[in-house]
């Protein structure tokens, strides 16, 4: 939807008339009586059957396709010391334990569980998956499992969006009420994400402090999501908005759509794509936006990893937070996975890594 008032021209976001019109429509019919004008509220499609099943089924399912996407990670060989965990045992744990959002202890029941039906070999200490945040080893591997795990329906993305989100943690920033009158407050981490429009799997993200910028992490974000997909068009809100953001996805052969800020002009400055993107968004409004407007997408995205796994880090560690982050997301892609199964019929497999 679209509007010409200042709110919507300028900022790009659903103004208050999108949403009055998005809560109903008046609809004029002619009947023996007259012209009549009902309000219609307006509904979209879900389809539910597959819904219904895909949630039904997704705890057993959960458990079966994050064994075989960590065992897609080559197992390190090992020739002297004692024998250590398998990483793809404890990697299992750790991310089932974000899953289930229980704590280290109580999560040992399903590593117990787990055993006892052939997902893993050893049931570790409760205390395995803590230890495993806290390796900043772990980390690259949790963001190619981030990526693995989104590979299942390369066949149904090409529109991706690009935005970020933050996630409170446990641990306070320093308290200087005594000094400043400050009051104590939560640090945050911050997620940077790409996202697929329509099913909204994560296909690449990058995590920062709270204070990180957006628009630096847009150009990788976008070239980990082509390793993977074949990117159509990528929307993203004024914050991303620069001549080398658009230069970048560009060069992956897509074109990307982001609202130009008030102050913005035509003047290339050396990226002719940035006077022609420029031009088009003034002249053909209605077009741009259209595509600009898939970015919606993505806050039901940051939403649903919010509600599903909470929007709180229990780790305190920095280090910790990041891969307890990263294992969130993971998860939440094997949710999609599964829905797609129900509803598009996807069969998932996971790639070897080199």
């Amino acid at each position: 939807m679209t509007c010409d008032c200042p709110d919507f021209v300028y900022r790009g976001g659903k103004c208050k008339h999108i949403q009055a019109t998005r809560y109903y429509l008046e609809i004029e019919k002619d009947t023996p009586q007259g012209t009549v004008t009902e309000k219609v509220h307006l509904t979209y499609t879900q389809a539910w059957n597959a819904y219904n099943e895909a949630q039904k089924a997704e705890i057993n399912l959960f458990d079966d396709l994050l064994k075989d996407l960590v065992r897609a990670i080559p197992e390190p060989e090992q020739t002297i010391g004692r024998p250590r965990l398998s990483i793809h045992e404890t990697l299992f744990c750790a991310i089932q334990k974000v899953y289930s959002r229980l704590s280290s202890r109580r999560a040992h029941g399903l590593f117990q569980n787990a055993t006892e039906r052939g997902q893993i070999e050893h049931t570790p200490d409760f205390n395995v998956p803590s230890k495993l945040f806290k390796n900043p080893e772990m980390t690259p591997i949790l963001h190619e499992l981030v990526s693995l795990s989104a590979l299942p329906v390369a066949g149904l993305e090409n529109d991706f969006s690009v935005d970020s989100t933050g996630f409170r943690t446990t641990t306070f920033s320093a308290y200087n009420g005594v000094k400043h009158g400050q009051k104590k407050e939560h640090q945050w981490v911050k997620a940077h994400l790409c996202a697929g429009v329509k099913t909204n799997i994560v296909a690449a993200v990058a995590i920062t402090g709270s204070n990180g910028g957006d628009s630096p992490q847009f150009g990788p974000l976008v070239k980990k999501t082509s390793e993977g997909f074949t990117i159509n068009e990528v929307s993203a809100d004024m914050a991303y908005s620069s001549r080398l953001n658009l230069q970048l996805v560009a060069n992956e052969g897509s074109k990307a759509y982001i609202p130009f800020k008030k102050n913005a002009t035509g003047r290339s400055r050396g990226s002719t794509l940035w006077s022609k993107m420029y031009h088009y968004f003034q002249l053909n409004r209605d077009d741009f936006m259209e595509h600009y407007h898939k970015r919606s997408n993505i806050e039901a995205t940051n939403a649903a990893i919010k509600r599903k796994f909470g929007e709180t880090l229990k780790s305190k560690n920095p280090t910790a937070q990041v891969n307890e982050l990263l294992a969130k997301i993971i998860a939440y892609n094997l949710t999609v996975v599964i829905h797609e199964m129900y509803e598009n019929g996807i069969h998932p497999e996971f790639l070897q890594l080199k």
